[in-house]
């Protein structure tokens, strides 16, 4: 029986890919190193800025050099963030639904905390997640699964009573590693393929098929 849900955030709840991958690329056109396209960032993202930065510059790209391209990036993105972002079909309605089931709501993200904050108020209203936690100095960044039990005992809950719902490998790791249930949603920045290989227990194609879980678990 779920009690709880706990939500990435990029891919899961939000596209936030071209706003991600235009802000990438404002740095990376200022270095005069190569850009890409929207789709190929589905690649890069994931793991946090500091490691999207190793990736989206050439192989043997200075230390100092990406971070002041992180430096650059943060603060593009910061005032870029909610260009071209918008929820996924259904999610709004989804969440009210859990909520109105008496669902306890989380967001987990590997995007910075106070960014994760602002950006799920912004589409999402004050009071929908109960937690919601970013990257911080506080936690290393997913798949380690700190943070994930961090939020756990915040609810009181066991393991069992709490579904994890993400879009990539690293959600499905990041569960794996904190004993949840793995469901991964089809519509987000990975395949399918990615979230079978990665042993999802339930794929989601569409926020419809998220709700029977959770309600059919609480029936």
């Amino acid at each position: 029986m779920y009690k709880a849900v706990i939500f990435d955030l990029d891919g899961t709840l939000l596209n936030t890919l071209a706003d991600l991958a235009d802000s990438c690329n404002y740095v990376l056109a200022a270095k005069g190193h190569q850009t890409y396209s929207v789709e190929q960032y589905k690649q890069f993202v994931g793991n946090g800025a500091a490691i999207l930065m190793k990736r989206i510059h050439p192989q043997g790209t200075s230390q100092e050099e990406l971070d002041d391209s992180l430096a650059k990036f943060s603060e593009y993105y910061s005032a870029h963030k909610d260009i071209k972002t918008a929820p996924y079909e259904g999610i709004p309605e989804l969440l009210d639904q859990l909520k109105q089931t008496g669902i306890h709501l989380c967001v987990l993200s590997n995007k910075p905390h106070e960014i994760s904050i602002q950006i799920v108020k912004e589409y999402f209203g004050e009071s929908t997640f109960e937690i919601i936690l970013g990257k911080s100095a506080d936690f290393p960044v997913k798949p380690d699964p700190t943070s994930c039990l961090y939020l756990i005992s915040q609810l009181g809950l066991e393991r069992s009573e709490v579904l994890y719902v993400g879009d990539s490998n690293v959600d499905m790791q990041t569960a794996r590693n904190a004993g949840l249930t793995k469901c991964g949603v089809c519509w987000g920045f990975r395949s399918e393929a990615e979230l079978k290989a990665e042993g999802a227990d339930h794929l989601a194609h569409t926020t419809e098929d998220i709700y029977t879980l959770v309600a059919g678990g609480n029936s």
